[in-house]
């Protein structure tokens, strides 16, 4: 069979309007970005990946940009393969990245262009990614309802149970008093029995996480997430395991596998959190995925964003997911999710289709009210 070579890279770039901030402790978004990044073939296959765009709210036109005035160059005409590109990437623009002092936006896209090119792969071979991942079947996947809070969170967490949820996380990391009040309401409102997870998004300093943590444990939260920020030295986190009587999670802001197996490695955390649009993409998260196999962490992959990732992600986790693992999907209204991606849950589960690749297939003309021009 002939060489097959990358013959095109575009980014479609959308921003939804909503009619509520989503806020969490370090900020809010006042729209809703994604990043769709889209590799063609010199045979005609395609797949899709996205790019992480949340923050900075302007992020997103930038990372395109990136990927159209780099990336792209870099990549077109050479191997279609998902090794060779993210070799390729990884030193070609390794220079760049320390030059301007962006390691986090090249490597968000270069997750992207894993992502696609997988896509691309399984389509190529008529089989769904779950599939060509090693999956037996495509589900059930276990999902959880995620970015509740500050506000309304009874009223948002029993709608999402009426969809069919049965595992939810609240935002923490505002006012203590606030937190402790949320949490205990989703307790009295949930049952005992509820799987209710609890996100800091890095609020608390090391001599303060101890406390708020202790307050929020007699709600018996399945974890606290980044409690702390995720450049902490690794004896601090480990420090704060020791103390903590809530397991820790944590990941999405680990970037690399050398990261990812140090910070395992250490063993204070439980649930490790990787994000293909962030970091390595499907790739990356099935290297993570072994580490916590052999140091005791579960994956439980984050993704708040659009519906080209979330697809990604389920499909990886229906791969190398373990008994304990769910994967994370934004309660919050998001059309560039909802429209992409729709998800049928029973009893707290999806199952993926067979279609080939990724199973869905963004409807650019449905999305081009949201699309914002380069």
């Amino acid at each position: 069979m002939a060489t097959t070579t990358i013959d095109r890279i575009e980014c479609f770039v959308y921003r939804a309007p909503i009619a509520a901030p989503v806020a969490n402790a370090f900020g809010a978004m006042t729209n809703r970005p994604a990043v769709f990044l889209r590799v063609a073939a010199s045979d005609g296959a395609w797949g899709w990946g996205e790019v992480f765009a949340n923050f900075p709210q302007v992020g997103a036109e930038h990372r395109a940009r990136l990927v159209d005035s780099i990336v792209a160059r870099i990549l077109v005409g050479t191997r279609d393969d998902v090794a060779a590109a993210a070799q390729t990437l990884a030193v070609r623009t390794r220079s760049i990245a320390i030059q301007c002092g962006e390691p986090g936006p090249f490597a968000q896209i270069a997750g992207a262009v894993d992502q696609a090119l997988w896509d691309l792969a399984a389509r190529r071979a008529g089989v769904p990614l779950w599939k060509l991942l090693g999956a037996a079947r495509g589900g059930p996947v276990p999902v959880y309802a995620s970015g509740i809070g500050p506000d309304d969170v009874v009223s948002i967490a029993t709608a999402k149970r009426a969809e069919g949820y049965r595992a939810w996380k609240l935002k923490v990391g505002f006012d203590p008093r606030r937190d402790v009040a949320n949490l205990a309401a989703l307790r009295d409102a949930l049952g005992a029995d509820a799987t209710i997870m609890t996100d800091a998004n890095q609020a608390w300093s090391p001599a303060d996480a101890p406390a708020r943590i202790a307050t929020l444990a007699p709600f018996a939260p399945a974890w606290i997430e980044e409690p702390l920020l995720a450049d902490e030295p690794l004896a601090t986190w480990q420090a704060l395991a020791r103390d903590s009587a809530v397991p820790l999670a944590a990941g999405e802001n680990i970037r690399g596998r050398d990261d990812y197996a140090a910070a395992l490695g250490a063993r204070y955390l439980r649930y490790v959190q990787p994000d293909v649009g962030k970091w390595g993409g499907i790739s990356g998260a099935r290297d993570v995925a072994a580490l916590a196999t052999a140091n005791g962490a579960v994956l439980c992959p984050h993704w708040l964003a659009g519906g080209v990732g979330l697809a990604a992600s389920l499909h990886m986790l229906a791969a190398v997911g373990t008994r304990e693992s769910r994967m994370e999907v934004d309660a919050n209204p998001n059309p560039l999710r909802e429209e992409v991606c729709p998800l049928a849950l029973v009893d707290g589960a999806v199952t993926l289709p067979d279609a080939p690749g990724i199973g869905i297939e963004p409807d650019l003309a449905r999305l081009a009210r949201y699309r914002i021009a380069l």
